[in-house]
């Protein structure tokens, strides 16, 4: 690993000097891709300077120690930094261990949530809108930006399903663990005998795949314009704004009919449909590495049953990592650091132990 990183520690030094260069900074191409190189370089060389420094505190003392030294307390002085500088060592090897992890590529990119009332009926239509809403309170304070793509709505208040986008850096890298099925565990509004009911929202969170990266087909369409149905005033029902796209190799369907215009509509339309294209290209190549999948808290399955909300108890549940927390309703207005934190350690443990088996 060391040797590794001193060959890194040489690149970095080079990028740094080519970064100053007039004729580097006036290829903006080259430019980027090189201060990107650099950015996602610098914790990794910040680090391995810490253990260097480290290290060289360590060899120091056992100099010292080695040549014999009789006075009582400079041996104490030496011995105990000897220990210290070990352990920071210990301590910042590991670190680096974590760093040096494969990263997903996919991290740094913003995302398409889908989320879906499951068993439970209005009540689970209702806990859909709590989803949405945590996750929007949460987008909201890290300053990112969402949009509505696709909804449909219920008379109370909920929502049978919705998608909407979240955009900001690092979107995807702190929302991946989300996919699976969300159980809520609740006295429902309507329910007289104040009986607790369990009802289930399944979401999935893809990855925002833009049009550089999947280029689709337009011969693998089909694109159907109608009549929008539900709230929405005269407008919106009297013209064919909504649209429907089927792709057709894999018969995978997205509608939009939130806005007037028939072309937004179709934007959204095509920015759900790659998203999920997107997807079904990774779990494809996923199955490929399904024994170093297994070993990772990874992305979840939308089949899984991954978290309970009770709101008798106030408390959430991650069955994945045996987490458990009694600040629901703290954590339903968005404050959802403390388990991202968890499932992100939790996955590097996992990938570290798969990489040392």
């Amino acid at each position: 690993m060391f040797e590794k990183l001193a060959l890194m520690a040489e690149k970095y030094n080079e990028i740094g000097e080519k970064l100053s260069d007039p004729n580097i900074v006036s290829d903006n191409k080259l430019y980027t891709q090189l201060m990107k190189d650099y950015k996602n370089m610098t914790p990794i060389i910040e680090k391995y300077n810490e253990y260097q420094k480290a290290l060289s505190s360590f060899s120091d003392a056992k100099e010292m120690l080695d040549e014999g030294i009789t006075d009582r307390d400079m041996k104490e002085l030496a011995q105990a930094e000897l220990e210290e500088a070990k352990d920071d060592m210990e301590r910042i090897a590991q670190e680096l261990k974590i760093l040096l992890l494969p990263k997903d590529p996919n991290d740094e990119k913003n995302v398409i949530i889908e989320i879906r009332g499951g068993a439970g009926g209005e009540e689970a239509s209702l806990f859909a809108n709590s989803l949405y809403r945590m996750y929007t309170m949460y987008a909201e304070a890290r300053g990112w930006k969402q949009e509505i793509l696709s909804a449909n709505p219920t008379e109370l208040g909920g929502f049978k399903e919705i998608s909407f986008s979240i955009e900001g850096s690092g979107a995807y890298s702190r929302l991946k663990y989300e996919s699976g099925v969300h159980r809520v565990q609740r006295v429902p509004e309507t329910e007289s005998q104040g009986r607790i009911h369990t009802s289930t929202v399944t979401v999935a969170v893809l990855v925002e795949a833009d049009e550089i990266e999947l280029e689709i087909n337009p011969t693998d369409l089909k694109i159907d314009y109608f009549r929008a149905s539900g709230a929405g005033g005269q407008h919106i029902n009297k013209t064919e704004s909504a649209v429907r796209i089927t792709y057709l190799p894999t018969n995978v369907v997205v509608e939009c009919q939130d806005e007037r215009s028939q072309h937004k509509n179709k934007d959204k339309a095509m920015k759900i449909l790659r998203s999920r294209i997107y997807e079904a290209m990774q779990e494809e190549h996923d199955a490929k590495i399904a024994s170093e999948r297994r070993m990772q808290v990874g992305t979840g399955d939308r089949s899984e049953r991954i978290r309970t909300y009770n709101y008798p108890q106030g408390r959430l549940t991650d069955h994945r990592i045996g987490l458990t927390i009694y600040r629901l309703e703290d954590i339903l207005n968005g404050n959802l650091d403390e388990v991202f934190d968890a499932l992100a350690t939790a996955d590097q443990a996992a990938k570290l132990a798969n990489q040392e088996a």
